[in-house]
């Protein structure tokens, strides 16, 4: 795999996803360097003319009108204990990974001032796998400095680290992959923390995870079309180019080319329920979302959101907002909606398709009949599951106080959006996993039907993993086999399904 070249510009969710979770190394571009060095000198000259500079020579927050005189650098440091108020579980090694990408990222572009030795430092450290032990609970969505400081700490050797899968102190982790703690010029303590990267890097996870769950339900969608026996008419192009809303003629196309074959089986039905019928609309409203969050997370990893802001080319310092992610927090209230009403197709479609019999399919899905169970228990832990995505599904980003004496009144909650729609996707695997099952099912009970290509490798991955119900047995295990194989990135029908554009 080829490093990630950062030159303040072109890098995408999947660039952080690929650092984060495979080990990309990351390089610094050849201009970076002398970018970096420009706006530090311009910084420099604006302190020494006497220009009041946050969090260089004043305080922060409710201390803005405080100067800063004396040693600038045991302020930075002083700046960082100060604010090292995270508590909380740690964040996962890759979550980490994926904000230390982002501030890198973000940092290439050349609006902090930071000295270019530390930047290099922060590169050295994700390439070295050192990385801080970072609580999530503390930011706000007004930059996520809280718990930046656990990076920009472990950088000067304080704090704990992992290193390489092993937790252990900074220093120690530092010593251990050659490298050496990083001396503070004026502001760059602030520089590594007043930034949003916490938010945007897991968002660039998370949008990620988005696309290949979209992938998946795209799959689960088409098999229960065919285990249902449902209408094929409603893939027709030419009903989405009538009413071309967002996204609608790409998850049409998509599900169209799942199900083509030869002989298409003549229809059962003439209208099949809603979450049947109008997949084209609820996915293609996913994948619009998906696609604003994409933006949202790429504007940010490509773009200087620095306090104060160095304007290199134009010799200035200035103050601005652009920690702040009204718009990031926004994407992902959506994107979480979108899903939760993804999900809820899904969990219909399960209980379609376990229900009383329809279309030929037996009671329950269950080949005996009589007494057994079938299916149909699974219904309540499908319905737990939407429950617990629904509750998720709430917005958030207007729960705020008025923080530091009415300094900082707004707030965005971005990283808490992005946190609940990680956790709303890994439930959504699980409904997936439960249609992918009943889907399976009820082919399976259909004499005499043969499935389209790519229908058909979906079915046998399910069946590499789950075999066919013919007597009751604990389902709890089946499930969790196919959501592992979901999550895990080991589904073996992937092949089967073409990757959906979003823009």
């Amino acid at each position: 795999m080829s490093a990630l070249v950062l030159t303040g510009t072109g890098v995408g969710i999947d660039d952080v996803a690929a650092v984060a979770r495979d080990g990309r190394k990351v390089e610094i571009g050849p201009d970076v360097i002398g970018r970096l060095e420009k706006a530090r000198k311009v910084l420099d000259q604006a302190a020494a003319s006497g220009q009041k500079i946050y969090g260089l020579n004043t305080g922060l927050g409710a201390n803005l009108g405080t100067a800063v005189d004396g040693d600038a650098g045991a302020f930075q440091r002083q700046l960082l204990e100060g604010r090292s108020g995270a508590v909380g579980e740690v964040l996962p090694v890759e979550a980490v990974r994926a904000t230390m990408a982002a501030r890198a990222a973000m940092l290439s572009v050349g609006g902090s001032g930071l000295s270019p030795s530390v930047f290099v430092a922060l590169v050295d450290a994700l390439n070295a796998g050192a990385h801080p032990v970072m609580p999530s609970l503390g930011s706000i969505g007004a930059g996520d400095l809280v718990l930046m400081t656990a990076l920009a700490r472990m950088l000067t050797g304080e704090g704990e680290a992992d290193y390489q899968g092993r937790l252990m102190p900074a220093a120690k982790a530092l010593m251990m992959a050659r490298l050496a703690p990083i001396s503070l010029a004026p502001k760059d303590g602030l520089s590594l923390i007043n930034a949003s990267a916490v938010s945007a890097g897991s968002g660039a996870l998370s949008v990620t995870d988005a696309l290949s769950a979209l992938a998946q339900q795209q799959q689960a969608g088409a098999l229960t079309m065919e285990g249902f026996g449902a209408n094929r008419t409603i893939l027709d192009p030419r009903l989405h180019m009538a009413r071309p809303a967002a996204g609608q003629q790409q998850a049409a196309k998509v599900l169209h080319d799942l199900l083509a074959r030869g002989d298409a089986p003549a229809p059962t039905t003439l209208q099949d329920p809603l979450s049947i019928r109008c997949m084209p609309s609820i996915h293609g409203a996913l994948i619009e979302a998906i696609g604003q969050a994409r933006q949202a997370v790429e504007i940010e990893l490509n773009a200087a959101a620095d306090n104060p802001l160095v304007l290199g080319d134009d010799g200035l310092v200035l103050s601005t907002g652009n920690f702040h992610t009204a718009s990031l927090a926004l994407a992902f209230e959506t994107l979480g909606l979108a899903i939760a009403q993804c999900a809820a197709a899904s969990a219909a479609r399960f209980i379609q398709l376990t229900g009383s019999g329809r279309n030929g399919l037996p009671k329950y899905l269950s080949p005996v009949g009589g007494a057994s169970a079938g299916l149909v228990p699974l219904q309540k832990t499908v319905t737990s599951i939407l429950a617990a995505i629904r509750h998720k599904a709430n917005p958030v980003m207007l729960d705020f106080l008025a923080v530091s004496e009415g300094v900082e009144d707004h707030a965005t909650q971005t990283p808490l959006a992005v946190a609940k729609c990680a956790g709303m996707i890994a439930l959504w695997r699980r409904l997936i996993a439960f249609e992918l099952m009943a889907a399976a099912q009820a082919v399976d009970l259909r004499d005499g039907f043969t499935l389209a290509p790519r229908t058909a490798a979906i079915h046998t991955g399910i069946r590499s993993l789950v075999p066919m119900l013919k007597e009751d047995r604990p389902l709890g295990i089946d499930a969790e086999a196919l959501y592992a194989a979901l999550a895990g990135g080991s589904w073996p029908a992937d092949a089967a399904s073409q990757k959906t554009t979003v823009l």
